[in-house]
C-alpha cells in the first residue's frame, strides 16, 4: 500500500507539475493576450487622439468656413443694396426724362395747333381772294361777252345796212 500510495502520490506530483505546467502555459497565453490587448488600446488611444485633432481640425475649418458664408452673404446683401438703390436712382431719371419728354410733346402739340390755326386763317383769306378774284373774272368775262355780243350785233346791223 505504501508503494500505491507513493505511486498515487508520485502521480499526482507529476499531474500537478503538468498541470501546473499548463497553467503557465496558460497564463502566459493569457498574458500575452492582455499584453496585445494593452497594445491595441494603446493603438487605439493613438488613433483616437489623432481622430479627436482632425475633428477640432475640421470643427475650425467649418467654423471658418461658416464665417465665410456670412462675410458672403452680408457682401451680397450690401451689393443687392447697392443695386436695387442705383436701379432705383436710374428709373426716377427716366421717369424725369419722360415727363420732359411728355412736357415738350405737350409744347409741341400747342404750337401745332396755333400753326394749324394759323394755316386755317391763311386759308380763309385765300379762299375769300380765290372769290373775289373768281367774281372779278366773272364780271370781266361777261364785259367781254357783252363787248363781243354788241360787235356781232354791230356788224350785223352794218351788214344789213341799218347803220
Amino acid at each position: 500500500m505504501k508503494d500505491i500510495k507513493q505511486q498515487i502520490e508520485k502521480k499526482s506530483e507529476s499531474e500537478m507539475i503538468i498541470s501546473m505546467l499548463s497553467h503557465t502555459y496558460s497564463f502566459n497565453k493569457m498574458q500575452t493576450r492582455i499584453d496585445e490587448i494593452n497594445n491595441n488600446q494603446i493603438t487605439m488611444r493613438h488613433q483616437i487622439d489623432k481622430v479627436s485633432t482632425n475633428q477640432e481640425v475640421m470643427q475650425k475649418q467649418m467654423d471658418n468656413f461658416q464665417e465665410q458664408v456670412r462675410d458672403m452673404k452680408i457682401d451680397m446683401d450690401r451689393r443687392f443694396t447697392e443695386t436695387r438703390v442705383d436701379m432705383l436712382d436710374r428709373f426716377a431719371q427716366v421717369d424725369k426724362r419722360f415727363e420732359q419728354v411728355d412736357k415738350r410733346f405737350e409744347q409741341v402739340d400747342i404750337q401745332l395747333k396755333t400753326i394749324v390755326q394759323k394755316i386755317d386763317k391763311i386759308a380763309e383769306n385765300l379762299d375769300y381772294r380765290d372769290d373775289r378774284q373768281r367774281r372779278f373774272t366773272l364780271r370781266m368775262f361777261s364785259i367781254a361777252v357783252s363787248i363781243s355780243s354788241f360787235s356781232v350785233v354791230g356788224v350785223v346791223l352794218k351788214m344789213m345796212n341799218l347803220i
